[in-house]
């Protein structure tokens, strides 16, 4: 089976890929982790990557394309593959059609994570996470058990992400929807998008999703 998961940042992509990676022996393709990986093993489109990223450019459409080429060859026929990142334009969307031709898949579901944009930025602006061992928390939902210290690993140092502010997830939010809801459309003509209540508990999404998938 093959995915794609659709939701602007902080939507819970990230959880849920988890979730479903572990659930269905599904595999998680995030464009920005692949490449990531793919400069950093000096893989021949990596190192192409990594001399576009140095010029501060773009990385175009080809080289991910090639990425996720790649990464469908070595997965095999038997995994299913949650794309999380890409395709963001109708062009993407194209070229991963021919790619999953050419390995013999077919896009099964679009699942969009709809949010409330006012509680996605409590959400967001409220998170921080330990500094030694990464375990997560919210200033009003999730607080350690007890006050500075990590329940996990018991850490004192805690961190927040610079860019989880009112404004930055504002401007992801318009992001989101000037560039990758457009796609939505070509899916749609399709029958193949669901939408599911990215607000609810973790949980409950994880349910909605499982429904979805079987």
């Amino acid at each position: 089976m093959n995915i794609i998961l659709l939701g602007p940042p902080g939507a819970g992509k990230g959880t849920q890929s988890a979730r479903l990676v572990e659930h269905h022996g599904m595999r998680q393709l995030s464009t920005g982790d692949m490449l990531r990986e793919a400069v950093k093993a000096g893989t021949p489109v990596g190192l192409q990557a990594k001399a576009v990223m140095e010029r501060g450019e773009l990385v175009s459409d080809e080289i991910v394309s090639a990425l996720i080429d790649a990464e469908l060859e070595a997965m095999g026929p038997s995994v299913g593959a949650i794309f999380d990142g890409y395709p963001r334009t109708e062009p993407q969307a194209r070229a991963l059609d021919e790619i999953l031709e050419k390995h013999n898949r077919k896009l099964d579901h679009v699942i969009e994570l709809e949010v409330n944009e006012d509680a996605l930025v409590d959400r967001i602006t409220g998170r921080f996470t330990c500094a030694t061992c990464g375990a997560g928390y919210h200033d009003r939902y999730m607080l350690p058990k007890v006050e500075g210290v990590c329940d996990k690993c018991g850490g004192t140092q805690f961190k927040r992400r610079p860019d989880d502010n009112e404004e930055t997830v504002r401007k992801r939010m318009q992001e989101y929807r000037a560039k990758t809801a457009p796609i939505l459309p070509v899916y749609e003509a399709r029958d193949i998008v669901s939408r599911v209540d990215g607000m609810a508990s973790i949980s409950e999404v994880t349910h909605a999703l499982d429904s979805i998938l079987s």
